[in-house]
């Protein structure tokens, strides 16, 4: 255990702080995806064949293509795009774009994906009579939205919402490929330093566990609080 001591003999304040790192990734991540999913699930649920064309491709793409794919798109790509809008100003100079804002919005248009379509089947999962019934008594769009469909759709919705966050947690594996320092880059560091993978990997796998097993307990709380009268 000497291997998991604080300070300079050991490797424990380390993954403290990946531990932590990975709880931030997925955390942003989660929060950019709950935007792109309230962007797209009303285009998805459009009449107009367009919007639905254009909701369809997102959800259709970004769930058809390796995760890992679309980081290293974001991560070399997105330098590249960056430096090309700045060459139109006049800066020539090489721009890298932080590690921690790629991985996050890449892993965050990846949650985004499946967060839509929770959204989606939980709104459709909504009796039409609540739709209904908001028109007759005259309440505008927002207002019924956010006071009868919101909290309905929340109830159904988050045991799916688990399961895109368990995705969404382990997917913060991948951007170890970025350069950021989170649970699985630096085991691969301690590791590589100690020569003792095995140890590291299997500390590594304790710490996602324990991170599923307390998130796991907080959602299920929410899902008992947003299931009350049901």
């Amino acid at each position: 255990m000497e291997l998991l001591a604080f300070g300079e003999t050991g490797w424990g304040d380390e993954l403290l702080i990946a531990t932590l790192m990975t709880i931030a990734v997925s955390i942003t991540a989660m929060f950019i995806g709950f935007i792109f999913a309230i962007i797209f699930t009303p285009l998805k649920l459009s009449k107009n064949k367009f919007f639905k064309l254009i909701g369809n491709s997102y959800t259709t793409v970004i769930r058809g293509v390796p995760e890992l794919l679309v980081i290293y798109l974001f991560f070399f790509g997105g330098s590249g795009a960056v430096m090309y809008v700045a060459s139109i100003f006049g800066y020539n100079e090489y721009i890298e774009i932080n590690a921690f804002i790629t991985g996050s919005f890449a892993i965050g248009i990846i949650s985004g994906a499946y967060s839509t379509e929770v959204f989606r089947g939980a709104i459709q999962s909504i009796d039409k009579g609540q739709f209904e019934a908001s028109q007759v008594l005259g309440l505008k769009r927002f207002h019924y939205f956010f006071r009868v469909i919101l909290p309905q759709m929340l109830r159904l919705a988050i045991p799916n919402l688990s399961n895109v966050w368990q995705i969404t947690l382990k997917d913060t594996s991948l951007i170890s490929v970025t350069g950021l320092v989170e649970i699985m880059r630096q085991s691969y560091i301690a590791a590589g330093s100690t020569r003792d993978p095995l140890f590291f990997y299997s500390c590594a796998a304790v710490l996602y566990l324990l991170l599923t097993y307390f998130s796991m307990k907080l959602i299920n709380t929410l899902e008992v609080k947003y299931s009350r009268g049901y």
